[in-house]
């Protein structure tokens, strides 16, 4: 692998495309470390302790939501509106016929999707800085004074600076742009993290099962994340014009895993939403308010290990079948089939194909399903086997983005390696 990566360095085009990356992604760690101004770092790090839900969201602001920075929202509102365009695809007749128009379909959903974002951006800006105000990070300032309004187009800017760094990682690059900026800030975060276990009392020998229990996830992700189903299609002899086509057979490939990251997201915002709003009412002068919001934090937060753990398992496995249900349509692969003189073998055009891709697919996806939900709950397994990893968080949202961004890089390589006849990475 180190051969052709010398040997794709070499070439040209290839080198400024890997230069053109490094480069854009330098500027994005810079940009992480530019704070908003009047910002107590003190608090700021003792707001971020107590909260787990900010923890996930600094996930995807690559660490730059820890430091308060301009880029603090970091790629949030961007993902939560692609989500909900893909969402509104399957409800909406009009943008699901839109996203099958091909390369014109795509190009007004992602505008759409832009449009979107903005909005958004401004939303969770607002919500962040009444968080911020609140435990006392920054002063207290009325919504429309000069501060609280420099704040929100401070943190909206920096969003949209990110997302379009992100396309001409895309455009200009190699991958996906919005993908590698949340794998810098995962990356770049691991030194952090590591850094307390490996200083401490005998913290190399702490990190070994540590570092054997994270290739053996990584290998696994690797093959649950690339497998899939392959279901055989016969196309039938049929007449062009005065052309003939001979029959062939295709296959109609199944992912194991087709909702991707996604449920693992759904999952744990669901699951922390309600305890962040309990924590307003903890100190409420009302008895039975006080006693519920108590009971809340106490029971969906990662002190209860075993409520948090199984909710937490049965929410991924839930929404990883919900979001399947988007992102495949049985009705409307067996419909495109019959149109298109396609035919399984041994099943019947029309309502029997699509009954055999609901069924495939029902199993198929518990599969992934139970797969998601058991790397979503590995952090608290691996804490509680392994003490005092606790700072090392072994997330399976991280891992799932750290890996898919290297397998797709790996195989963008492998395509622009072949198209020059050099020998590629993956054999």
């Amino acid at each position: 692998m180190i051969d052709s990566l010398v040997t794709a360095f070499r070439a040209p085009d290839i080198r400024r495309k890997i230069l053109f990356t490094i480069g854009i992604l330098l500027i994005f760690r810079v940009l992480t470390n530019v704070p908003v101004p009047n910002v107590n770092q003190t608090q700021l790090a003792n707001l971020f302790n107590s909260n787990q839900l900010l923890g996930l969201l600094d996930l995807f602001s690559g660490g730059g939501l820890a430091t308060a920075s301009i880029i603090g929202m970091g790629v949030n509102p961007y993902i939560n509106a692609s989500i909900i365009m893909q969402l509104m695809q399957g409800v909406i007749p009009s943008l699901g016929e839109l996203a099958r128009e091909g390369e014109y379909g795509r190009n007004r959903i992602n505008q759409y999707t832009r449009l979107l974002t903005v909005p958004m951006a401004f939303a969770q800006g607002y919500g962040f800085s009444v968080l911020l105000s609140a435990n006392g990070v920054i002063p207290a300032s009325p919504l429309f004074s000069f501060e609280t309004l420099s704040l929100l187009l401070s943190f909206t800017a920096g969003t949209i600076l990110l997302m379009w760094l992100g396309e001409l990682i895309s455009e200009r690059g190699l991958g996906n742009g919005i993908s590698f900026i949340i794998f810098a800030g995962i990356v770049g975060r691991i030194p952090h993290q590591a850094a307390p276990i490996i200083t401490g009392p005998d913290g190399l020998v702490r990190m070994i099962p540590f570092v054997i229990i994270a290739i053996v996830v990584i290998a696994g992700v690797v093959f649950i994340n690339e497998g899939q189903r392959r279901i055989p299609v016969q196309y039938a002899s049929r007449v062009r014009g005065r052309r003939m086509y001979q029959g062939q057979t295709q296959y109609l490939p199944l992912k194991v895993t087709m909702a991707g990251v996604i449920p693992i997201i759904f999952a744990i915002s669901i699951l922390l939403f309600p305890a962040q709003i309990a924590q307003y009412f903890t100190a409420s002068s009302i008895a039975w308010v006080q006693s519920v919001a108590n009971f809340v934090v106490a029971n969906l937060s990662q002190n209860n290990v075993l409520v948090y753990g199984i909710l937490y398992f049965l929410l991924v496995v839930f929404f990883t079948y919900f979001y399947t249900a988007f992102q495949f349509r049985p009705d409307q692969t067996a419909d495109f089939l019959r149109k298109n003189g396609g035919f399984i073998p041994g099943i019947r055009p029309g309502k029997p194909t699509e009954e055999f891709l609901a069924r495939v697919t029902n199993r198929i996806t518990l599969g992934g399903a139970l797969f998601l939900a058991s790397l979503a709950v590995l952090p608290l397994i691996i804490s509680a086997a392994i003490p005092g990893t606790a700072s090392l968080r072994l997330g399976g949202t991280s891992i799932l983005i750290v890996v898919s961004v290297v397998v797709e890089t790996m195989k963008q390589l492998e395509a622009q390696m072949l198209m020059r006849h050099y020998e590629g990475f993956i054999r």
